[in-house]
C-alpha cells in the first residue's frame, strides 16, 4: 500500500472516532455540563420558576396535600369562641319575656334544650346568672323594663357565638302567645308523673248521689259529649261517633302540682287526631297549677301550640281544681288566681279562641271570682239531678260514671247548651239542665238556633 492509500485510512478511523464520542457526549450532556461547571445558572433559573408556580397555584411540586403545612393559607378571622379547638357542639341562645322578666334557653343546632352543663350568661347591667338546675333553661324576674343585652359564656365542649343578644323587657304584661313555648313542654317522660299529674275532681267530692250516669239523648237543644284524657286510655272513635256522641272535650296538658312543669298528656294527639277523623268536633282543656300571670301566658301558649294544627271547634277550657291541697298553686286566694286564670283566658282569646273555665261548683262559688270571668264559658261540674248552681254556665258534666262503647273506662259525660255554630246560648240553674221555662223563678231558658 503506497502512501497516499495508507492517510486516506487513518483519516476515515480519525473521523469515526469523532462521531462515535460526539454521539456519547450529546446523550450525557447534563452530565458534562456539570462536569464543566456550565449548569449552575440553569439549575437556578428552573427553581425560580418553579417556586413562582407555586406562590401562583397554592402547591408544591406533585404534593397535592402541601398546602395544609401553609400557615398562611387559611383566614386567621376567629368565627366563634371555644376553649381550646373547633371540635364541640354548637349552641344558641333563645329569649322571651312576658312582664319584667327574662327567660333564656340554651339550645343546640337542631333546637333541643341542652341540658347536663352550668351554662353562665352575662346580663348586660344586670351580672351573671348561671344554670345551676342545668336544665338548659335561665329564669330572672324583678327586672325594670327596658332593653338587654345577653351573651353565653364560654363552657368546655361547646362553641357558643361569639355575638350579643337583646331582647326588650316590658313594664305591663301582654296577652300574647310566646313564640318559643315548645321549648318548655316536657312529655311524662321527663316527670315524676305520680306526683305532678294531681288533679282532685271536686265534683266527685260533692256528688249528692242523685246524678244521671245514662246518655242523655233529646235533652231540649243541649248536645251530648264527653271529656277525655289519658285516663280513658286507646279509645275508639268510630264507636263513640256511632254511639250517638256529638262533641268531645280533650285534655291537652298540665302544669306539674309539684315541679311546675308543662306537661303534654300522652293520649293528646292520638284522641284528637282519633275524633276529628271520625267527624266529631273537639275542644279541648288544660289543668292549670300556674302561681302568676307570667306561668297562665305560658300555660296559654303552651294550648295554642298545640291545637294550632286542629279544626278546634269547641272552646278551649282551663281545668280549675285542687291538686289535694298540697299543690304549687291550691294556696292561692280567690283574687289571686281570678287574675291568673284571666290571664290565661286572655291570651287564649288574643289568639282567635273561644274560651271559658271548668270547675266544679262549690270552686266556682269561693275559690274564684266569677264576676270577673262573667265573660268567658263556664263549664260546670256538678254530679246531680239537677244542679244546686244558680250562676250562668254553658256546658255542664253531669256525672263522672258514664258508658260510652268505644270506651273501655268509665267517662266524663255533658250537655252543652252553646250553639257552636252561630251564636252562644246561655243556662242557668236547673233550666241548664231541664230546659224548662219558668219565668218567675228567674230562670233562663235554653235559647233555639233561630234565637240570639
Amino acid at each position: 500500500m503506497d502512501s497516499k492509500k495508507m492517510r486516506r485510512a487513518l483519516f476515515a478511523m480519525v473521523a469515526v472516532f469523532i462521531v462515535i464520542v460526539g454521539t456519547i457526549a450529546a446523550a450525557n450532556l447534563d452530565t458534562v455540563k456539570q462536569k464543566l461547571g456550565l449548569s449552575a445558572g440553569v439549575q437556578i433559573e428552573e427553581t425560580a420558576l418553579i417556586e413562582e408556580a407555586e406562590a401562583d397555584s397554592g402547591q408544591r411540586g406533585n404534593n397535592l396535600s402541601a398546602f395544609l403545612q401553609d400557615e398562611t393559607f387559611f383566614d386567621p378571622e376567629v368565627k366563634f369562641k371555644s376553649i381550646e379547638t373547633y371540635s364541640g357542639r354548637n349552641v344558641f341562645l333563645m329569649m322571651s319575656s312576658v312582664a319584667k322578666d327574662l327567660r333564656v334557653m340554651i339550645v343546640d343546632s337542631v333546637g333541643k334544650l341542652v341540658t347536663g352543663t352550668p351554662f353562665t350568661i352575662t346580663v348586660q347591667g344586670g351580672g351573671e346568672y348561671t344554670d345551676t338546675d342545668m336544665d338548659g333553661i335561665i329564669y330572672i324576674d324583678g327586672l325594670r323594663s327596658g332593653e338587654y343585652s345577653v351573651s353565653l359564656k364560654e363552657e368546655e365542649g361547646f362553641i357558643v357565638p361569639n355575638t350579643i343578644t337583646s331582647i326588650q323587657v316590658r313594664q305591663e304584661i301582654e296577652y300574647r302567645v310566646l313564640d318559643d313555648i315548645e321549648y318548655l313542654i316536657m312529655t311524662e317522660d321527663d316527670i315524676d308523673v305520680e306526683k305532678e299529674d294531681k288533679a282532685v275532681n271536686g265534683a266527685e267530692e260533692a256528688a249528692d248521689g242523685s246524678e244521671n250516669t245514662e246518655l242523655q239523648f233529646a235533652n231540649g237543644n243541649a248536645k251530648l259529649g264527653i271529656d277525655v284524657s289519658k285516663w280513658n286510655k286507646t279509645i275508639d272513635w268510630e264507636q263513640v261517633k256511632d254511639s250517638g256522641i256529638e262533641f268531645a272535650i280533650i285534655r291537652c296538658g298540665y302544669r306539674g302540682a309539684t315541679s311546675g312543669a308543662l306537661v303534654l298528656d300522652p293520649m293528646y294527639t292520638t284522641n284528637i287526631r282519633g275524633a276529628i277523623d271520625a267527624g266529631i268536633p273537639v275542644g279541648v282543656y288544660f289543668f292549670t297549677q300556674a302561681t302568676d300571670e307570667v306561668e297562665a301566658v305560658e300555660e296559654a301558649s303552651m294550648v295554642i301550640s298545640l291545637i294550632e294544627d286542629y279544626d278546634v271547634d269547641y272552646p278551649v277550657f282551663l281545668d280549675s281544681e285542687s291538686a289535694g291541697g298540697k299543690g304549687r298553686a291550691d294556696g292561692l286566694d280567690a283574687d289571686e288566681r281570678t287574675r291568673i286564670h284571666k290571664a290565661f283566658l286572655e291570651t287564649i282569646a288574643s289568639a282567635g279562641y273561644e274560651t271559658g273555665i271548668y270547675a266544679s261548683r262549690n270552686w266556682l262559688n269561693d275559690e274564684v271570682d266569677m264576676t270577673e270571668l262573667s265573660e268567658y264559658k263556664t263549664w260546670l261540674a256538678e254530679y246531680a239531678d239537677v244542679p244546686a248552681y244558680n250562676e250562668y254556665y254553658h256546658m255542664w258534666q253531669y256525672t263522672s260514671k258514664g258508658t260510652v262503647d268505644g270506651i273501655e273506662t268509665r267517662v266524663d259525660l255533658n250537655l252543652c247548651y252553646m250553639n257552636i255554630d252561630t251564636s252562644i246560648n246561655h243556662a242557668k240553674g236547673a233550666a241548664g239542665y231541664s230546659g224548662v221555662i219558668d219565668g218567675d223563678s228567674g230562670n233562663v231558658p235554653m235559647s233555639t238556633d233561630d234565637e240570639e
